[in-house]
């Protein structure tokens, strides 16, 4: 705090003289002088087994001795080697922005050369502009940018701030960037065009990275909203650059906005309507060569142009998360070397520490938020917890630690499925090593966001060091396994819920849990537009029941599906499954219809799934009226849906149809049993817990009716049944049901198959455009339903 109050910065983005001026206060302040070792460069690093030390070697010849090595080498402190020919043979001055020299650079009167348009040349374009005679920018890829809007900084930022600077921090330590007050909501694509035009105009003028988009949720994972943003953002270069051929070169269109390092700007675009500025597009007129005197491009149609130059600076980007560290010659165990073992991408685990480098540390290394957060917030958790954990060490007497090969697959796996969740393998950013040629293509940050991977770091310690291997003279130790199996999205929600500290559901009793319910789905995303949506009702055996009908925008004909909602017996509808409905519609281009059944306690078995059974019956002889082809009909249903879609797969075999073509049977309930490990295993913690599917049994069906085929459908005659598909979730009290059901269906000769959903909960399936992660688990049951019903696969 005493620090803090010795400081105040002068603007919002501070210019480099004044964070140098703030490092060197921090130095002094601190006596941080006598602990650093300057003007010398760390040439290798070697791991000895036998006295769990580090033989660190330095460009002085020098050998330092160390129980442990942390690799605080930065993200972006490496440029990239250059690969423009002939630079080399260049007379003039050639400068790099990311090696600037501390004395400045005199552009006055100079013809200038910008080569790159990424965050620095963006940045230091317009300043250039202002000194030099000329100056040409030479553009590969054109970057989207917004107006910074540097200055002083506001007050209401500074009112969030002050008098309450320990809480601002932890808000940061837990928020999903590092950045207090950036919580995102709604959908671009869903919002009205007015609301969703003030917001993107907001972001503009807000100048802050992390208010692009509006704060949109989906801007970063769906390509329509995605897409609407970019055409904002082109449509304001558009209006600022004055020759249009120019504006058009400016203007990103090979990759989602966001997806490459979003770039803050002081005038860049205006910068363009300056008579002494020109754009070249390296695309079309590529640099040839570099000479004595300036820089050749080749025009398209095969002729040279030499444009003359005195000074070229480069802003060609770095060698981003890795290069630094694997610079260093690092051998681990076994003579293993880190760029051997990162050659087909960086392996670590929690981004902190790598197999096979024992007491090795790496500060926002790849696999966490670094990049991708508020860095000093990233840097600050790293630091702490290897300082905690160093200190552990020492107090227990232990003299190595080191990451196990489960946890950091584990992590590895992690990281890659909270990347596969965003559109940034569009784009071939740094963010992809994309930029290094020869550099492998793996997402490097983790997308989980600042809080969450906090989360798992305390976690990791709080289970006695999860997934590491710890050593002392005369022991070891060693909790193996995997810190994250669970979806990133997945767990998101489920932190959420957490901090919003709901009651059991089964505590509110059936009136209020059906209450509770409908509220959460008004909150809910809609899911896609489908060609129609018709509400009517049917005869069910003990009077009339509701039904919803969804009918694809293609043209038809179309087969059918009838669906049955989940909800233990007890609560849901004909409308509770809507998103789910909607998406099953589009992805299989078949008509859905929803089937409203009677609930339990007030109509308890085989109440449900007599009407199950007459719904079948009842959509096949209505076909026609429902909009879809007669005699193409499948059956589909979740949890307790997907229960009575197998009885009545069974029940219409023996009472003479219709014939079914095949079933989708979604984490569904196929027996009454107590003892399943998948139960014990998921009792807590995954919204569908053991408590809660006791009390949707003792609603639903008395102890000796459990048994009945009619509400166990694995206990029935599994003989001749149609086809079927059953989708198991990891993380699901329900998880073992399915998979035997698919076992003793296939047993009994008919085709079935089992697909298990890693990481998934029995819920998250349903969460259209909540749960990004369920998507490709929603395109394996629309082709399910379109192999049941030969219905092509889409182009």
């Amino acid at each position: 705090p005493e620090l803090e109050a010795s400081w105040e910065w002068s603007e919002k983005y501070a210019t480099q003289p004044e964070i140098l001026r703030y490092l060197d206060h921090v130095a002094t302040r601190h006596d941080l002088r006598r602990d650093v070792r300057f003007g010398t460069r760390v040439a290798g690093a070697t791991w000895n087994e036998g006295g769990h030390r580090w033989h660190v070697a330095t460009d002085a010849g020098d050998t330092v001795t160390a129980r442990h090595v942390v690799m605080a080498t930065g993200c972006l402190s490496r440029p990239k080697d250059l690969d423009i020919p002939g630079i080399e043979s260049f007379d003039g001055e050639i400068h790099t922005t990311g090696r600037w020299p501390h004395e400045g650079v005199d552009f006055t009167g100079k013809r200038v050369a910008v080569i790159g348009t990424g965050s620095s040349g963006i940045q230091s374009i317009p300043i250039i502009a202002r000194e030099c005679a000329e100056l040409t920018v030479f553009q590969r890829t054109p970057n989207f940018s917004i107006p910074a809007g540097n200055g002083p900084i506001p007050d209401h930022i500074l009112e969030r701030y002050r008098g309450r600077e320990r809480e601002y921090r932890e808000e940061a330590r837990w928020s999903g960037a590092g950045v207090p007050g950036h919580e995102r909501s709604g959908l671009a694509r869903l919002a009205p065009e007015d609301e969703r035009a003030a917001r993107f105009e907001a972001s503009w003028n807000q100048g802050e990275l992390l208010a692009i988009g509006g704060g949109f949720a989906d801007i970063g994972s769906n390509e329509e909203s995605n897409a609407l943003l970019a055409d904002f953002v082109r449509d304001k270069i558009r209006s600022i650059v004055d020759d249009p051929a120019t504006a058009e070169l400016l203007c990103p269109t090979d990759h989602p906005i966001g997806t490459k390092r979003p770039c803050l700007d002081s005038g860049y675009y205006e910068t363009y309507n300056l008579p002494h500025v020109d754009l070249v597009d390296l695309r079309t007129t590529p640099i040839s060569a570099v000479t004595a005197t300036g820089i050749q491009t080749t025009d398209p149609d095969g002729a040279t142009t030499e444009r003359p130059f005195d000074v070229i600076v480069l802003a060609t980007g770095f060698d981003a998360m890795t290069g630094a560290i694997v610079a260093v010659d690092i051998e681990g165990r076994d003579g293993t070397t880190l760029k051997q073992k990162w050659a087909d991408g960086p392996l670590t685990y929690l981004g902190l520490t790598v197999t096979g480098f024992p007491n090795f540390f790496t500060v926002t290394g790849p696999g966490s938020p670094s990049v991708l957060s508020n860095m000093a917030v990233s840097i600050e958790q790293h630091v702490e917890w290897i300082s905690d954990c160093l200190s552990y060490l020492r107090d227990e007497g232990l003299t190595s630690i080191e990451a196990t090969p489960t946890a950091e697959a584990g992590w590895v796996q992690h990281v890659n499925d909270a990347a596969d969740m965003t559109l940034y393998h569009k784009a071939n950013s740094w963010y992809m090593g994309a930029n290094v040629p020869g550099k492998p293509r793996v997402f490097l940050p983790f997308v989980g966001g600042v809080g969450a991977y906090r989360a798992a770091c305390d976690e990791v310690v709080a289970r006695d060091y999860l997934g590491f291997r710890l050593r002392g003279d005369d022991e070891e130790r060693c909790n193996d396994g995997v810190i994250r199996r669970i979806q990133p999205d997945v767990n998101l929600v489920l932190m959420a819920m957490e901090q919003l500290g709901l009651p059991p559901l089964e505590s509110l009793g059936p009136d209020g849990a059906r209450e509770f319910m409908a509220l959460s789905a008004a909150q809910r995303p809609p899911g896609p537009e489908v060609g129609e949506v018709v509400d009517g009702t049917w005869p069910g055996p003990a009077g009339e029941l509701a039904y919803r009908c969804y009918r694809p925008p293609t043209e038809g004909p179309h087969p059918l599906v009838v669906y049955f909602h989940g909800g233990g017996w007890v609560l849901g509808h004909q409308e509770s499954d809507d998103p789910f409905c909607r998406d099953l519609c589009v992805r299989s281009d078949a008509v859905v219809v929803s089937f409203d059944y009677r609930h339990a306690p007030e109509a308890r078995f085989p109440a449900a799934a007599e009407d199950a059974v007459a719904a079948v019956r009842w959509a096949a002889d209505h076909a026609a009226d429902l909009g879809a082809e007669p005699g193409r009909l499948a059956l589909a249903g979740w949890s307790a849906g997907g229960n009575l879609a197998a009885v009545a797969c069974q029940v219409l075999r023996d009472t003479g149809g219709p014939a079914i073509a095949g079933q989708l049977l979604i984490t569904p309930v196929t027996d009454h049993d107590p003892a399943s490990p998948s139960l014990a295993e998921n009792a807590e913690g995954y919204v569908l817990t053991r408590s809660l599917m006791e009390w949707f049994w003792d609603n639903y069906a008395d102890e000796a009716d459990r048994t009945d085929p009619r509400a166990a459908p694995i206990r029935g005659d599994l003989t001749n049944l149609p086809p079927a598909v059953v989708i198991t979730c990891e993380f699901d009290p329900l998880r073992d049901q399915g998979k035997a059901y698919a076992e003793a269906l296939a047993a009994a000769g008919n085709q079935a198959e089992h697909k298990p959903m890693r990481g998934q909960i029995h819920t998250s399936l349903h969460a259209v455009d909540v749960v990004i992660t369920g998507a490709p688990a929603r395109a394996e049951m629309a082709a399910a339903i379109r192999r049941f019903l030969g219905v092509p696969a889409p182009v």
